[in-house]
């Protein structure tokens, strides 16, 4: 399962979960740091879980940075795209991020660890406003998605052997349920049929597991 035997590009929209977009005076950094220090009840959605379930074994820990970056104009997040010769999720879009290591405190020196290593981004470029409830992937690991506003001006530099490009999405495009696709495959030796999350944005095709993880940022900052 770690690389898919489908293309999820070339599958039949199944719906549009067109939800409201968050609000615009929501995305503002002002916003969104009050939002991570609040504890206003919400509802993450579940993903993966009887994937994982079947797998027989503990999923591996990993933790994921979601960059939001406060350009002048409007925020974004930074994505990578993957390159093709990865054992895990190769050539997909992703967040910066990867497995816990030992030497890690906790899941935000994951998350600031692999975003340095993948695309040189110094963590005193990076505000962490908090983390997100963690997500099961079906390759088998347990993401702890770490969410943190990244002050330019910056410089990156992508690990030639994880990254095949770096780029940024606006983030109002993204929090906005008009933009969310559900599209589903049927897996062999998977009962069920196996639904998922795609945003596709230019020639860049967001789904998976950074989809997934959108999503719950999207259900907690419009909350």
């Amino acid at each position: 399962m770690s690389k898919p035997s489908f293309n999820p590009e070339t599958l039949p929209i199944d719906s549009i979960a067109g939800e409201a977009a968050v609000p615009p005076e929501r995305l503002r950094a002002e916003w969104l740091r009050a939002r991570f220090s609040e504890h206003r009840p919400w509802t993450p959605e579940s993903f993966e879980e009887p994937l994982v379930r079947m797998m027989g074994r503990p999923p591996t820990p990993a933790a994921v940075l979601m960059p939001l970056v406060l350009r002048d104009d409007a925020i974004t997040l930074l994505l990578t795209q993957r390159t093709a010769h990865l054992n895990d999720h190769a050539g997909q879009v992703s967040l910066p991020g990867g497995r816990v290591d030992e030497t890690d405190v906790d899941a935000v020196a994951t998350a600031l660890r692999e975003t340095e290593e993948e695309v040189g981004l110094h963590p005193r470029h990076i505000e962490v406003l908090g983390s997100l409830p963690d997500y099961l992937t079906g390759t088998g690991f347990r993401v702890t998605p770490v969410v943190a506003l990244v002050h330019p001006p910056f410089e990156l530099k992508a690990d030639p052997f994880e990254v095949a490009e770096i780029f940024e999405v606006p983030l109002a495009f993204l929090l906005d349920g008009g933009n969310h696709q559900r599209r589903s495959v049927d897996l062999p030796g998977i009962p069920g049929r196996r639904s998922f999350y795609t945003m596709p944005y230019g020639s860049h095709f967001v789904w998976g597991a950074t989809a997934g993880m959108l999503r719950n940022l999207f259900h907690f900052l419009r909350a």
